[in-house]
């Protein structure tokens, strides 16, 4: 591993080690919710990998619509050399074109594979994906690096592209009485899987030759899945190969898309100049991310490679969504509406995800009107007070089983305000703002409503899981917090010393706001303090019994102290602190249980269900790291000395899936990053912290 965090580059330690390189993934986006992936040797490790998975509704129904295109080149001397990677049933790697791999590097965004042919020949492998399109780049040049032009008689290169078309979810049991309907464009083809699927076209240049197969190749193994619990062996289709000559220093692009409607230049003369041209609007597009991001922090993106790398890896995840209501069930929906999916390979966009990681993902990073758009959007999905827990990968109606997604807006809300005091906006959502309080007051769905009694909100329901620690097996809810969760009450208190502010700015009576937060406040440092073990009870009131607490160890805790400054003492949150750094701190976040609970896991990965049973009792969270030291930096005032806390993090950044944050981490050394490759809320808080420790 080398390079700055901006340059991340892999060499032959990692590339030509077989687990090494399929522990390690690439990922790029396309603004849809659609995106390519794979590992960095080209395996598909997991059902999840393809050169095209596209959002065929964005930014859901993402479709597994080409798993990988393997390479085989003819060097000029005869010598013929297999560059792909796979794993069977069996265990069988074939080919095994990982020894030829030199080196794996992201350049900005992109993804660079770089073989090595012979001495003085290696072949580069970039791959993109075309901003608001479901259209993947997969671009390869010779490189003659003899310095005396030795080579200038064309290599013979022949893709191999594996064919799908499913959910993302799913995988495919190939038949020998399944033949996918091939149209043959001479140097490309149109694919479709079945009469009525969605055609896709994978096209090259004028030069090339498309000659048609139709064979399934078997037994194919995702070994991700494998160790995952899942069902990971599949059949993969060749409709045909593509073979095209390869002169040194000139491009070829192979082009698979889903769009409708096709540039008319590709698979022409033009092919490679309007590939070149899809390049720079791309880079383009980079150029002008890291720009804005140096708006609100002059120059810093161009000083400071991992923040950089971070502003890059925000971009991921903000995806365009449809207005409710939409007319036309598959309309292309506008790039201005913005929403966050959670996290790759698997999340959809989630109301909490979204709003956690909007301040480090779209604020940090200059996005102000997309900041709007994305609050507009959510509010737009309104229901009895709650904005949507998450809006289910198929399209359905949007849920709201949640308690928390609806009062993270305020602090979103209330960090975007500071940010670019948009009073309009906040004249616009106010009537919907005193809607949401009112519904919380009076109670709404899902057993969520204030207690009149001390002011502090409740919320559960039997089979029911309201806050983020959600995971269920079957009809178990793992962790059902029922009751007054610690973050809720904060999250609370929030809620309403914002309402109690943003009154004042728009000149309305605050005075109900305001007697509500004092409640909050005073209820708060009396009921959640857990003198005996120094922090604060995870639960109050379980399950509606008064007085009956919850003591685990949790770090949920941390919010009354990130989030106010109002609802403990500086004592109390110096203990609490303490006990939080010494039970649940690791080097990849915080544990979500103490080690010393008879409850907690001392491992995550495994089947679904072991899986579920630790995700919340023992699993490291990255993103918790964020609230961590926002209160160790109120405490000690030392931007410094918290900044070591990040740096296991930084780290990951060559693990894992490269230049991103994966969503959890075993609670045991070392720690191996797991869950999602890529999710928001890790990406979000790295980011976050990083800019507000400062260089």
């Amino acid at each position: 591993m080398s390079g700055n965090a901006w340059n991340l580059s892999l060499g032959r330690d990692v590339c030509n080690d077989l687990t090494a390189g399929l522990d390690r993934e690439w990922l790029v986006t396309n603004g849809l919710g659609g995106y390519a992936s794979g590992s960095i040797l080209g395996a598909t490790t997991r059902g999840y990998h393809g050169m095209l998975v596209a959002a065929l509704k964005p930014p859901v129904e993402r479709t597994v619509l080409v798993t990988k295109a393997d390479e085989e080149i003819v060097l000029p001397d005869g010598q013929c050399l297999r560059l792909g990677t796979n794993e069977y049933e069996d265990g069988t790697i074939d080919p095994q074109g990982y020894a030829h791999l030199a080196a794996f590097a992201l350049e900005g965004d992109i993804p660079c594979f770089t073989y090595q042919l012979n001495a003085h020949l290696r072949l580069e492998k970039r791959i993109w994906m075309e901003h608001g399109a479901n259209t993947t780049y997969v671009q390869y040049l010779v490189r003659d690096t003899s310095g005396q032009g030795m080579y200038d008689e064309p290599l013979l290169l022949t893709l191999f592209p594996f064919c799908l078309y499913r959910d993302h979810h799913s995988i495919t049991q190939g038949s020998v009485n399944w033949r996918f309907l091939v149209e043959s464009w001479g140097n490309g083809c149109r694919v479709r899987a079945y009469e009525g699927a969605q055609p896709y076209a994978l096209l090259l240049g004028k030069t090339a030759q498309f000659m048609p197969r139709g064979l399934w190749y078997w037994h194919v193994r995702h070994r991700q899945d494998r160790a995952r619990g899942l069902n990971s062996v599949e059949d993969v289709y060749l409709p045909g190969t593509l073979r095209v000559p390869l002169v040194p220093d000139e491009r070829v692009t192979l082009v698979i898309s889903a769009e409708e409607k096709l540039a008319p230049a590709l698979g022409g003369v033009q092919h490679e100049e309007y590939v070149a041209q899809a390049l720079r609007r791309h880079q383009r597009r980079v150029k002008q991310l890291l720009d804005i991001a140096d708006r609100s922090t002059p120059n810093l993106a161009k000083r400071d490679p991992v923040f950089a790398r971070l502003v890059l890896a925000a971009d991921q995840f903000i995806v365009a969504r449809p207005q409710p209501h939409a007319s036309v069930a598959h309309a292309r929906p506008r790039l201005e509406n913005r929403t966050i999916i959670a996290g790759y390979p698997w999340f959809t966009d989630w109301g909490r995800d979204s709003m956690i990681a909007l301040p480090g993902l779209l604020l940090c990073t200059g996005r102000y009107s997309e900041a709007r758009s994305l609050f507009k959007a959510f509010i737009a999905y309104l229901h009895k007070g709650l904005i949507p827990n998450r809006f289910p990968d198929g399209g359905q109606s949007p849920e709201y089983n949640t308690a928390d997604a609806t009062l993270w807006l305020f602090v979103a809300l209330r960090a975007y305000l500071d940010a670019c005091n948009d009073r309009p906006l906040l004249k616009e959502l106010f009537p919907k703002l005193v809607e949401i309080i009112r519904w919380h007051v009076q109670g709404t769905d899902f057993g969520i409503g204030m207690d009149p009694d001390d002011a502090l909100l409740r919320a559960g329901a039997p089979g029911l899981q309201m806050t983020w620690m959600d995971a269920k097996i079957g009809d178990l809810v793992v962790t059902p917090r029922r009751g007054k969760p610690v973050e809720i009450n904060a999250l609370w208190y929030c809620a309403l010393a914002c309402m109690e502010k943003w009154a004042v700015q728009l000149s309305v009576d605050a005075l109900q706001y305001g007697q509500l937060r004092s409640r909050v406040e005073s209820s708060f440092a009396s009921r959640f303090w857990y003198e005996q073990g120094g922090y604060l009870y995870d639960v109050v009131d379980v399950d509606g019994v008064k007085g009956q607490n919850d003591a685990a160890l949790r770090p949920n805790q941390l919010l009354a102290a990130s989030l106010s400054n109002h609802l403990l003492s500086e004592a109390q949150t110096h203990s609490m602190l303490q006990q939080i750094t010494d039970h649940l701190l690791t080097p990849l976040g915080l544990r979500t249980l103490s080690p010393l609970d008879p409850a907690y896991q001392t491992r995550f990965n495994g089947d679904p269900a072991q899986r579920d049973r630790a995700y919340h009792q023992g699993t490291v969270w990255p993103w918790l790291i964020g609230p961590y030291i926002d209160v160790h930096v109120r405490l000690f005032h030392d931007c410094p000395a918290a900044r070591p806390l990040l740096s296991a993090l930084i780290e990951h950044l060559w693990e894992a899936c490269l230049g991103t944050v994966s969503e959890v981490a075993e609670p045991e050394q070392p720690f191996t990053p797991a869950g999602c490759f890529a999710q928001a809320w890790s990406v979000a808080e790295l980011l976050r912290t990083w800019l507000a420790l400062g260089e």
